[in-house]
């Protein structure tokens, strides 16, 4: 009898990108040495999908199931998944190391396990002694939490058919491995199959599954991009391990917004829900001080406060340093570009530090005119007039203040922080209707930088 040759490809463990032969650099995401031979996945008759009726309806006799959500008894979760779990979700979760990804999840887990039943807690880098000893130390020892540590794929989905839970997390994706492929663990094979089995099991029974997913060197997410698709939500926990405050956003939601974030604050108990996240970015600010400013942000539904800090060095290099913590460097060089064009200060010439305080991440347009005059005080050497000033604006290409969105709930957290000066755009003056307090109308940034020094 004629021997049967075992048949092998090549996939890119970048992008998962498919080759019949070895190739040094993936023409698809174009990285180098990512190739792995893998062995070839054999034809399957019928692939199992997420429903059993195939047939197509009209959309309008469509049931669309129940709307009520889980509430995972942690608010700041809730509120970046746009109100709490749905059912037969599949969240993926991923950050650095020891950022408290599992801390989040166990505590999760235990108020969950409290309001609607049984929790399946799954580990796949940890024993049931280790989550057992953090799970004291945070309270979570709600009795139907149950925890196991397994990284069969099908022994897993034989727990989760016996047990019926409520909620399930898989900790790591990259841990898990089913027999019906023959590559490693974490390879980009094992982790697609993995997670579609997930998907599968979760959207038949109704369950919501939370699944942790590694990030590399460069902080984006281990294996292919794939895994992003498949999922229903992506959210990222961010934060430096040596500081408490921690930051979860939001990259893909299927079922709420991507620009809510939610905030906490690493505590020996665990992770503790930051109600006013102002205060925290805004504790260390003592007044007006050389290259800092008090801007306003949007984050979702949520007005922030945040301190930007900057520090103008005059260098002899022939390239300046341009170094950015918190601000997008685009955004940056622009606003330099304007500043040099229209007030004649010549950054060309000197090396620019820019930093956020509590280590977040500004986007958007409204923290330009902030920025601008932080960089202007440390330029020139010199504090800026008004002590408690907070600054809201856009800057445009030729030095205009433009107006932004959602100024009087920014004015308003400013008033509730205490602040007494706000510099605007003009025209958004018609938008304010907040009384007793000191407006300060700009229309462009030379008049901006008259006005406060």
């Amino acid at each position: 009898m004629a021997k049967i040759k075992s048949k092998t490809q090549y996939v890119c463990q970048s992008c998962g990108s498919v080759s019949a032969k070895w190739l040094g650099k993936c023409p698809d995401c174009l990285e180098w040495n990512t190739f792995q031979e893998e062995a070839m996945l054999p034809k399957q008759t019928r692939v199992e999908g997420i429903s059993s009726q195939s047939a197509p309806k009209p959309i309008t006799q469509i049931l669309s199931g129940d709307k009520e959500r889980f509430d995972t008894g942690i608010s700041e979760l809730n509120r970046v998944l746009g109100g709490g779990l749905v059912k037969g979700s599949l969240t993926l979760i991923s950050g650095d190391p020891g950022i408290g990804k599992s801390t989040l999840l166990l505590q999760c887990a235990h108020e969950i396990a409290k309001r609607y039943g049984t929790v399946l807690y799954v580990s796949g880098e940890e024993s049931e002694e280790q989550i057992k000893i953090r799970g004291d130390r945070l309270s979570a020892t709600a009795e139907k939490l149950f925890i196991v540590s397994e990284t069969s794929m099908e022994v897993i989905e034989g727990h989760i058919r016996d047990l019926k839970p409520a909620f399930v997390i898989i900790d790591s994706i990259q841990t898990v491995y089913t027999e019906k492929v023959t590559s490693a663990p974490g390879s980009v094979s094992q982790v697609r199959e993995c997670a579609n089995s997930l998907m599968r099991i979760g959207k038949l029974m109704g369950i919501p599954l939370f699944i942790v997913a590694h990030v590399t060197k460069q902080g984006e997410l281990a294996g292919p991009r794939v895994l992003e698709h498949m999922v229903d939500s992506v959210l990222y926990f961010e934060g430096e391990r040596t500081e408490e405050i921690r930051v979860l956003r939001t990259m893909k939601n299927r079922f709420g917004t991507t620009s809510e974030i939610g905030v906490f604050e690493m505590a020996a108990e665990g992770l503790v829900e930051v109600y006013d996240p102002s205060r925290i970015f805004l504790e260390d600010h003592r007044g007006a001080k050389e290259g800092s400013m008090v801007i306003g942000i949007m984050e979702g539904t949520r007005p922030l406060l945040v301190q930007v800090q900057s520090l103008v060095a005059e260098t002899k290099a022939v390239m300046p340093r341009r170094s950015a913590l918190g601000i997008e460097i685009p955004r940056l060089n622009m606003i330099l570009a304007v500043l040099e064009k229209k007030l004649k200060i010549p950054f060309y010439a000197s090396d620019v530090y820019v930093n956020v305080v509590g280590g977040l991440s500004v986007e958007g347009t409204s923290q330009d005119l902030g920025l601008a005059l932080s960089l202007v005080s440390s330029a020139k050497g010199r504090d800026i007039k008004y002590d408690r000033l907070m600054a809201i604006g856009e800057i445009g290409l030729t030095g205009e203040i433009r107006p932004v969105n959602h100024v009087e709930r920014l004015i308003g957290e400013g008033v509730k922080m205490g602040f007494e000066y706000f510099m605007i755009p003009a025209r958004n003056m018609e938008k304010i209707k907040i009384k007793n307090i000191h407006l300060i109308p700009v229309d462009t940034l030379k008049e901006a930088v008259n006005k406060i020094f």
